[in-house]
């Protein structure tokens, strides 16, 4: 389903790095070999070459942008190789006057999304489209991160999850009270809808 929803979306779409959505992107290139319609962003990146192989950027353009007929009208790229702070800016600036129309997000263990941890200050900003954050999960690389003021603009927010190890984060995330010391239940879409999908394992803790 996350494949399909890719293949079907048009406009800005905001990809997620870590190794879930890597068969998705596959997947999405063989139902749609023309991504012309559509611009890419990242929600977040490693600040590392793109080539490096901690790069989300990277991990998508083999699974998805070099297997595609059609490229993208556009590739928004984080330049994690400038530095944390001057790639945050950079991207931010990037960012003005865009609304995202799908975003796609993976969740940690600990109920993170992208590197924005529980209790971080990151998830009180509201003026800034895209941040530099502190990693704290290995590869410990600084990040650059959009905020959650932007990522919850978009009229489809999808969140793909799988592995056992995320079912108590799922269900305070997607079945408990919004909460900071899980960020993933603050994202939201304020304009259309919330999708999750979810593998048995990473579900097993909800009422279904």
């Amino acid at each position: 389903m996350c494949a399909e929803l890719l293949a079907e979306a048009n406009g800005h779409i905001a990809l997620t790095g870590g190794t879930t959505p890597a068969r998705a992107y596959e997947l999405a290139a063989e139902l749609r070999p023309d991504w012309s319609s559509t611009e890419l962003w990242w929600g977040d990146d490693r600040c590392v070459p793109p080539e490096h192989e901690w790069s989300n950027y990277g991990m998508a353009k083999r699974t998805l942008l070099d297997r595609i007929a059609v490229q993208p009208a556009a590739v928004h790229r984080v330049q994690g190789e400038l530095g944390a702070e001057r790639a945050a800016d950079e991207y931010d600036r990037e960012l003005e006057n865009v609304t995202l129309d799908l975003v796609l997000l993976g969740m940690g263990s600990d109920g993170h999304i992208a590197p924005i941890y529980p209790h971080a200050p990151g998830l009180a900003e509201r003026q800034r489209r895209a941040i530099a954050a502190e990693a704290k999960l290995e590869p410990l690389v600084d990040r650059v991160t959009m905020t959650i003021a932007v990522l919850e603009l978009a009229p489809l927010v999808l969140f793909f999850v799988a592995g056992a190890e995320r079912a108590d984060a799922v269900r305070r995330a997607f079945a408990e009270p919004p909460s900071e010391a899980t960020p993933a239940s603050l994202v939201r879409s304020k304009k259309g809808q919330t999708v999750v999908i979810l593998d048995p394992a990473a579900a097993q803790e909800l009422q279904i």
